[in-house]
C-alpha cells in the first residue's frame, strides 16, 4: 500500500475550498435531518443519537471555522481530525442505535472510502480515519464478547482503508501527472511564442529595413524623374512647334502625351512608396473609402493588369472612417494583390476581383472577392496566423494577412475571410463609420 502523502504547506485553491466548504455545510444540515432514520429503525425517538447527530454537525461547521482562523498551514491537520472525530460521531451512532445489531455497522467500513473521496489529495485523514473505525468496532465486539466478530469486522474495515488510500494516492499521482502535462504544455507554448515573437522581430527588422531601403531608392528617383520631366516638355515643346506635316504632328503630340502619362504614373507610384515608408509619423484621421480604395487600386493596377479585372464598386454616400489613410490603403493593397495571386496561380480565365461598399447600421464593410477556387477549408482557419502561408518561399512570408488584421483592428475594424456561396473568395474589412461634421450654425 502507498504510505500516505506528507504533511503539505500547500493550502487548497480557492474554488476547491469553496467546493469543500459547500459539501461541509450540506452534510452538517442533512446529519441532524436524518435523526428520522433513527426513529424508523429504531421504532421509538432517542435522544442520545439526536444529540451524536447535532454534536457531529457541530464538529463539521467548527473545522471550517477553524481552517478559516488558522490558515493553510493546518490543513492537513485539521483534515486529519475531522475525519477521526467523523468517525468517533458514528461509532457513537451505532453504539447508541443497538452496538451489532445498528443498521449502520453495515455502513461502517465505508467511512474510509467516503472520506478518500471527499479529501482525496491527501491520505492521512483516510487512513487516521480507517485506523478508528477498525479500533471503535473491535472494541464494540470484544465488549459484546464476540472476538471472531472483531476479527472479521476489522479486516472488513481495514481493506476498506487500504483500498480508500491507495484510491487517494493514485489520485494524487494522476493528478501530479496532468499538473506536469499542464506545466510541459505550457512550457512548450512559451517557447512557441517566443520564437513566433522572435521570427516576428526579426521579419519587422528586415521589414524596416526594406522601408529605409526604400525610401532612399524613391528619393534617388525623384532626381532624375524630375528632370525627365522637365525635359519631356522642353521637347515637347520644341518638337510641336516645328513645321510638320499636321499628321505627323498629331502623331508626335499622342507620343508625347502617352510618355507625360507614364512619367506622371511613375510619379504617383514614387509617392506612394514614399507615404507608405513614413507611415508610422501619421496619426488617424476623417478619410473616405473611396480614396483609400483609389491609392490601392493604383498601387496594385501593376500586379493585377495582366491578371485579372478589377472592378470598383463604392456608393457615393459611403460613410468615412477614422483611419491612417495609408496603413488602410496599404492592407487594401495587399488584400488586391492576395486576389490576384490566388487568381494566377490557379490559372482562372477571365478572373476578376471586386471590390464593394457597404453601410451597415454604424459600421462600413469593404468586401474584396474573386472569382477564383476560393479557401480551402483546411487553410480556412489559419489563414491569419503569422508566418502561415501557401505561397512558394519566393512569393510571400505569411505576414501579410497577419498584419492587415492587426492594422484593422487598432483601428476598431474586423478582417475576416470566407468564401463565396456562387465560389471565389471574400475578404470583409469592418470599421466603425465616421460621423460626419455637425452643420455649422449660422
Amino acid at each position: 500500500m502507498s504510505s500516505p502523502s506528507p504533511p503539505s504547506e500547500a493550502s487548497l485553491n480557492p474554488e476547491t475550498w469553496r467546493r469543500r466548504k459547500r459539501t461541509v455545510a450540506v452534510f452538517a444540515v442533512t446529519l441532524p435531518l436524518l435523526h428520522v432514520l433513527d426513529w424508523l429503525a429504531l421504532g421509538h425517538w432517542s435522544p442520545k443519537a439526536l444529540g451524536v447527530r447535532l454534536l457531529w454537525s457541530a464538529q463539521m461547521l467548527l473545522y471550517t471555522v477553524l481552517y478559516q482562523g488558522l490558515g493553510p498551514r493546518w490543513e492537513q491537520r485539521l483534515a486529519s481530525a475531522n475525519s477521526v472525530a467523523a468517525c468517533c460521531c458514528f461509532l457513537a451512532l451505532i453504539h447508541f442505535t443497538g452496538d451489532e445489531r445498528s443498521p449502520y455497522l453495515h455502513v461502517l467500513p465505508s467511512m474510509p472510502l467516503i472520506i478518500a473521496l471527499i479529501q482525496p489529495r491527501d491520505g492521512w485523514p483516510a487512513l487516521l480515519g480507517g485506523i478508528t473505525c477498525v479500533l471503535g468496532t473491535v472494541l464494540m465486539m470484544l465488549a459484546q464478547g464476540q472476538p471472531l466478530a472483531a476479527l472479521g469486522w476489522a479486516l472488513l474495515t481495514g481493506s476498506a482503508t487500504f483500498f480508500g488510500v491507495y484510491g487517494a494516492a493514485q489520485y494524487r499521482k494522476t493528478q501530479e501527472a496532468e499538473h506536469a502535462v499542464r506545466l510541459e504544455r505550457a512550457r512548450s507554448e512559451s517557447l512557441e511564442k517566443l520564437a513566433l515573437a522572435e521570427r516576428q522581430r526579426a521579419q519587422t527588422e528586415k521589414l524596416a529595413t526594406v522601408g529605409r531601403l526604400a525610401a532612399g531608392v524613391v528619393h534617388e528617383i525623384n532626381n532624375p524623374l524630375a528632370f525627365v520631366r522637365s525635359n519631356l516638355e522642353f521637347l515637347r515643346t520644341e518638337v510641336l512647334r516645328q513645321p510638320l506635316p499636321a499628321d505627323t504632328h498629331a502623331e508626335l503630340g499622342e507620343v508625347f502625351e502617352e510618355t507625360r502619362q507614364g512619367v506622371e504614373r511613375i510619379r504617383q507610384i514614387v509617392s506612394d512608396l514614399r507615404g507608405f515608408s513614413h507611415m508610422d509619423r501619421e496619426e488617424p484621421t476623417p478619410c473616405a473609402l473611396a480614396d483609400v480604395v483609389t491609392d490601392a487600386a493604383r498601387l496594385a493596377g501593376v500586379r493585377l493588369k495582366h491578371v485579372a479585372r478589377l472592378t470598383v464598386a463604392l456608393p457615393p454616400e459611403l460613410p468615412g472612417v477614422f483611419a491612417i489613410r495609408r496603413r488602410l490603403a496599404q492592407v487594401v493593397l495587399n488584400l488586391l494583390v492576395n486576389a490576384g495571386d490566388s487568381l494566377e496561380e490557379a490559372r482562372v480565365r477571365d478572373g476578376e476581383v471586386r471590390v464593394t461598399g457597404v453601410a451597415e447600421d454604424k459600421r462600413v464593410a469593404l468586401l474584396v472577392e474573386d472569382n477564383g477556387p476560393g479557401f480551402p477549408p483546411e487553410v480556412l482557419p489559419r489563414l491569419f496566423e503569422s508566418f502561415f502561408t501557401t505561397k512558394g518561399p519566393d512569393k510571400g512570408t505569411g505576414l501579410g494577412l497577419a498584419l492587415s488584421r492587426e492594422l484593422v483592428e487598432r483601428f476598431g475594424g474586423t478582417l475576416v475571410a470566407e468564401n463565396r456561396p456562387e465560389g471565389g473568395a471574400r475578404l470583409r474589412l469592418e470599421l466603425p463609420a465616421h460621423p460626419p461634421p455637425p452643420p455649422a450654425r449660422g
